[in-house]
């Protein structure tokens, strides 16, 4: 496979399959490299729900970009991580052309890409999709046939055994319990969906329903499909991260023990860096920043302790301080992916409370919220700063860190909001400050 054009050199792909197994000779090459090119700092990318390959190198193309002007006397690497996710075809991405972020006719219905991106990322189940497409495209009135879309929604994202991704799926931990089965897979799908279709009618029209008048309900069924995939990438990341680059990483330290990494993770890419420093083997302190890009996984995953539950804690606890420098949160109030579908999609099991009429961002965003919408919560000594606040200041050189990038993390319509919207060499400024790259 030829290495793609890339705006940043020296550049080095690490791809990884569901499982955290390196393919190719992507891992050799940059064990080498980083050597023989003189890498001081090494800048590793890992992407969110992209679907494949050309997708995640233009972003990485896209972002780095401004790197080498803003920082020429450095001698950095870059890495581009490259794993199995994807996204939805009616999603559009802000700056990226129709060809990369195409919009389908409509999210009611599986258009032909979406329903490719499935069959790749869901091997060996043509069947599941095209039964899935079909209920969506007759959307029948009888309520058994919501249950019956449910039962193939679950059927399609589960696990199939052996393999280690069904340890990777929880942020939080109850008395040594991984909690990890939601409550759209685990309880009534006709109720998901009717959730579903009322938050998407608030996003596309806010305040006009007004509490009157309920949407169909398989107007949400597209989106409880959407959420279970996106839960399936979810767990992927985290294998990814622990068994995947966080063992590369380890591996670099003892090849190239000088050289100083920064992970930067976007969306589940966020996720995927964060478990890597889980995967890391005891001793190593190389990595030198985590930046997190609207990161699509709970605001307690660093927690010792829940605000609610002082039983559990985050999957993560303490996983910053295996960084030799700080863990800096990139949030926005302008994502609607984290800000309201995300709380309804992560729901526990057993926690059925409805949120008909209520204020979804602060009912569940408190107890089921995303850390690319309001930051890391309940960690001790975390310091927050505007975007323009941390380009100025000094940053903190270990703990967790929140940066409110919503002045620059601002566009894209429904139903991601502005997700997405991180092509921005403020972020790029961030990375560097966050590193200390000079």
């Amino acid at each position: 496979m030829a290495d793609p054009a890339m705006s940043v050199s020296p550049y080095w792909e690490l791809t990884f399959d569901a499982d955290g197994d390196p393919a190719g000779r992507g891992r050799d090459r940059l064990l080498a490299g980083v050597t023989e090119r003189k890498v001081r700092d090494l800048v590793v990318f890992a992407h969110g729900w992209n679907n494949d390959r050309s997708g995640a190198t233009r972003l990485y193309d896209r972002f780095l970009a401004p790197v080498p002007r803003l920082a020429p006397a450095a001698r950095i690497g870059y890495v581009g991580v490259v794993w199995p996710a994807m996204r939805f075809s009616d999603e559009p991405i802000p700056d990226f052309p129709r060809a990369v972020a195409a919009e389908a006719p409509g999210r009611l219905v599986l258009d032909k890409d979406t329903r490719h991106a499935l069959l790749e990322s869901f091997p060996g189940r043509a069947i599941l999709v095209e039964q899935i497409a079909r209920l969506l495209e007759q959307k029948p009135p009888e309520g058994a046939e919501l249950e019956e879309f449910g039962r193939l929604v679950r059927l399609l994202v589960e696990v199939v055994a052996p393999g280690p991704q069904a340890l990777f799926a929880a942020d939080t931990v109850a008395e040594g319990v991984p909690q990890s089965e939601p409550e759209m897979l685990a309880g009534s799908s006709a109720a998901a969906c009717e959730e579903f279709a009322r938050a998407l009618a608030d996003l596309d029209a806010p305040g006009a329903r007004q509490g009157f008048g309920l949407p169909n309900p398989w107007d949400g069924a597209h989106e409880l499909l959407r959420q279970a995939t996106y839960y399936a990438m979810k767990r992927r990341a985290g294998t990814v991260g622990e068994r995947g680059l966080g063992r590369v990483v380890g591996q670099l330290a003892k090849a190239a023990p000088d050289v100083r990494v920064h992970l930067v993770g976007h969306s589940f890419g966020a996720r995927l860096v964060s478990f890597a420093l889980r995967g890391l083997p005891e001793g190593v302190r190389t990595v030198k920043s985590v930046t997190l890009l609207q990161g699509a996984f709970s605001h307690y995953a660093f927690a010792a302790r829940l605000p609610h539950d002082a039983r559990a804690g985050g999957v993560l606890q303490g996983q910053q301080n295996r960084v030799d420098g700080p863990v800096v949160c990139c949030h926005s109030r302008h994502d609607s992916a984290l800000g309201t579908m995300y709380p309804l999609a992560s729901r526990m099991a057993g926690d059925s409370r409805s949120v008909a009429g209520l204020d979804m961002g602060r009912v569940l965003g408190a107890k089921w919220g995303a850390m690319g919408y309001d930051g890391v919560q309940a960690v001790p000594g975390t310091r927050a700063y505007t975007l323009a606040e941390a380009l100025r200041a000094k940053l903190p050189g270990s703990g967790c860190v929140n940066v409110d990038a919503a002045a620059v993390v601002r566009r894209g319509g429904p139903p991601a909001g502005a997700h997405s919207d991180i092509l921005h060499e403020e972020l790029a400024r961030l990375v560097l400050a966050a590193g200390r790259i000079r």
